[in-house]
């Protein structure tokens, strides 16, 4: 009884990293506590006399069941969103809170979230365990049932997912970051003025199906339109964040983590030409999302 006694308080005293572990992993509150539940239950069930190593031991009890929660969201993925696009919001049948969701996921970065959860489940594990809590590749080899070596791979295939293509100069990314902010700021205001002045006139918008009520794709031409449909969709920019997308700077709608939207822009100057909305599941995972400096 001692011996259990000991090891719950030493898992409770280690929570706060084992949580953040897990949320860095699984993108969700509700998720990673959902984790350290049954990491406790595998800890408590196995017991800890032969570990020399508490906290690398209960670091890979956590990331392993993490790694068995990606996967099996994984195998889930071919499910449809739906048949139009859920604002965001808090599922309450998740348990969650919707203001503690958002202090945390600002506390790891949205971006980042929706960026690694483009990665594959080993890929993320190798990338999150060894560049933000530098858990060293000979312990995470066997995590994953790679070698050290496979594991170092991994998390520098992701690393470069992580920071985008690259190809686009930094000068470039500069402007158009400072068009998505206006954009971002201007339809979160209900400024239609400013929008319209973002927008070059022959601007085009197109949406498909996955992104609104009705079942075909939305195409709007002029910048007075596409403005007025940039306003009437203000609650969903409002919880989105600028990150690269195909290189480019963009926005993302993630609630809870969890990519829902992207809109995709095209440049002339300081101008928006273009701009893609997409929120079906198969052309969202064959976007290249990368986190903006």
């Amino acid at each position: 009884m001692d011996e259990r006694r000991r090891l719950a308080e030493r898992f409770e005293a280690d929570r706060p990293r084992l949580r953040a572990v897990a949320h860095r992993m699984l993108g969700s509150a509700a998720e990673a506590d959902d984790a350290l539940q049954q990491a406790w239950l595998r800890v408590d069930r196995a017991g800890a006399e032969d570990v020399e190593n508490l906290d690398a031991w209960l670091t890979t009890v956590v990331a392993r069941v993490c790694l068995n929660m990606l996967r099996s969201r994984d195998s889930r993925r071919e499910q449809p969103l739906g048949e139009h696009l859920p604002e965001p919001a808090t599922d309450p049948g998740d348990g969650g809170d919707p203001e503690r969701e958002a202090v945390l996921a600002d506390s790891v970065g949205l971006a980042l979230l929706v960026v690694l959860d483009t990665l594959a489940p080993a890929e993320r594990l190798a990338f999150v365990l060894h560049d933000m809590f530098a858990v060293p590749f000979d312990e995470i080899g066997p995590m994953i049932e790679r070698s050290p070596t496979a594991a170092r791979q991994l998390a520098s295939r992701a690393r470069r997912r992580v920071r985008g293509g690259g190809e686009v100069a930094d000068a470039d990314l500069a402007r158009q970051r400072e068009v998505v902010d206006a954009f971002l700021a201007a339809s979160r205001g209900g400024d239609l003025g400013a929008l319209v002045a973002l927008l070059d006139p022959d601007v085009v918008l197109r949406a498909d199906p996955a992104v609104g009520p009705t079942p075909a794709p939305v195409v709007l031409h002029g910048r007075r339109n596409v403005a007025r449909g940039a306003l009437l969709a203000s609650e969903r920019v409002r919880s989105s964040r600028p990150a690269l997308v195909d290189g480019s700077v963009g926005l993302v709608m993630a609630p809870h983590g969890r990519l829902v939207v992207a809109l995709r822009f095209t440049f002339t100057d300081a101008r928006i030409t273009g701009i893609e909305v997409i929120a079906e599941p198969d052309r969202l995972r064959g976007l290249r999302l990368g986190l903006l400096d």
